[in-house]
């Protein structure tokens, strides 16, 4: 069964526009670093229910499997991101879910 990883970022509100847009490629971008990964969707936040609770950012990968998805979180690529994004942060929210 495939799963799908949802990560919903808030930025820190001192993050450049510039790192942002960096950060938004730099995760695109790993679906090219890590096998595994059969989609990657992802956009900025755009519902007017103003439920978001800051969260600005919305990135979905999709993995064949959860062995695909466990082979992905200690990725070299991935904890490399991880670290990038990091310091930019105010808060993450990660879920899996079986689709």
């Amino acid at each position: 069964m495939a799963i799908r990883h949802l990560v919903l970022l808030r930025f820190a509100p001192e993050t450049p526009a510039n790192e942002r847009r960096g950060i938004e490629a730099a995760f695109a971008a790993l679906p090219t670093q890590i096998d595994g990964i059969t989609a990657l969707e992802w956009g900025t936040n755009v519902s007017p229910e103003g439920l978001a609770k800051g969260f600005t950012h919305a990135f979905v990968l999709t993995f064949a499997d959860t062995t695909a998805r466990d082979a992905y979180l200690p990725h070299p690529a991935h904890l490399a991101f991880v670290a990038r994004l990091r310091p930019c942060l105010a808060d993450v929210l990660v879920l899996d879910f079986i689709v």
